[in-house]
């Protein structure tokens, strides 16, 4: 596993660390009269998130950030391993850690009947201190939700109840913010501008961890964290992953995607090849075969309109290259 850390995107060093994970793992069990199973959702996870760090946890759906969530927040145990946040057990020390974390969770869970400024009005409460006193946190995502302060929260549009749910997570200013999935099923629009908050909050010296299935979020993290199947497969900044995708990268394109898609996987030279948007992201298992000779290839086997071009790889690339 890579651990290197780019110094220079991080504000604080030789701090103490804000969050420290050890061989965490948890094994999930089901027994019913349907079906019996046993899923290790989390295996021999390790990492460190340093202060005032954007740090982003990457992977698809099931892949177990949730559970690591839930672990770093004190909502479940690990079955084995250790973690501190802000150097303090989420074991024996869980109060004072809830106290000092703002916790997002990937589905809304605030009161759907209450207002939006009940909501934010409840949440100063359960952590004994007011809206006004840490209003400067929230000013500039409140305002964008201010014009519908009385409206129920059930009826808020999707990037609404995202922007609601992130000020009540900062009204007692947390140390460190957790975000699980927190741009999942809003619009583009919405998505860009949450990222645009969280810079803001980076400023204010708040260290975020914020999970994603999104790979195009990766680039606007300090580090990533690449997981699948419940492992980390590499810790980096983003740019060093890419640099470490040591293939040649070509993008296909034909008449014909989907025949053209087993066509290219059938090849023995191609050793992956991955529907990407509008194109086939391509890597050979060497640079012997000619681009001239796989077109007329791919013509002999029925496809017009071809496009190869070398392009660069992303986070996306370099993720499926790992897992293949």
């Amino acid at each position: 596993m890579n651990t290197t850390k780019d110094s220079s995107s991080l504000s604080i060093v030789n701090c103490q660390l804000s969050i420290v994970c050890r061989s965490v793992s948890r094994r999930y069990f089901k027994n019913t009269i349907f079906e019996k199973t046993d899923v290790l959702a989390l295996d021999d996870v390790s990492f460190e998130v340093n202060p005032g760090e954007v740090f982003g946890i990457i992977g698809p759906d099931g892949a177990g950030k949730t559970t690591l969530f839930r672990i770093l927040t004190t909502l479940i145990l690990a079955d084995s391993g250790t973690v501190t946040v802000e150097g303090k057990d989420v074991v024996t020390n869980f109060k004072a850690i809830r106290n000092e974390v703002g916790y997002m969770p990937g589905r809304f869970s605030l009161y759907q009947d209450l207002t939006v400024e009940e909501n934010l009005d409840v949440f100063a409460k359960v952590f004994q201190t007011t809206i006004e006193e840490n209003y400067h946190l929230i000013e500039t995502i409140y305002k964008q939700i201010e014009p519908f302060k009385t409206r129920r929260a059930g009826q808020l549009s999707g990037g609404m109840k995202q922007k609601l749910a992130l000020c009540c997570a900062l009204i007692h200013k947390p140390k460190v913010l957790f975000l699980d999935e927190p741009t999942t099923g809003v619009d583009p629009v919405s998505r860009k501008e949450f990222w645009e908050m969280l810079k803001q909050l980076k400023e204010q010296h708040i260290t975020i961890l914020v999970s994603t299935p999104y790979m195009d979020e990766a680039s606007l993290c300090d580090r990533i964290a690449l997981i699948q199947n419940g492992k980390f497969l590499k810790i980096d900044t983003p740019q060093n992953i890419v640099k470490q995708f040591d293939h040649t990268l070509w993008s296909v394109k034909s008449n014909n995607m989907s025949k053209l898609l087993q066509d290219l996987r059938s090849l023995p030279d191609v050793r992956s090849c991955f529907a990407f948007g509008d194109a086939h992201h391509l890597v050979l298992n060497h640079d012997k075969l000619k681009i001239n000779e796989l077109k007329d290839h791919l013509a002999q086997l029925g496809h017009s309109d071809i496009e190869v071009e070398k392009i660069e790889a992303t986070v996306e690339d370099c993720f499926m290259e790992l897992t293949t």
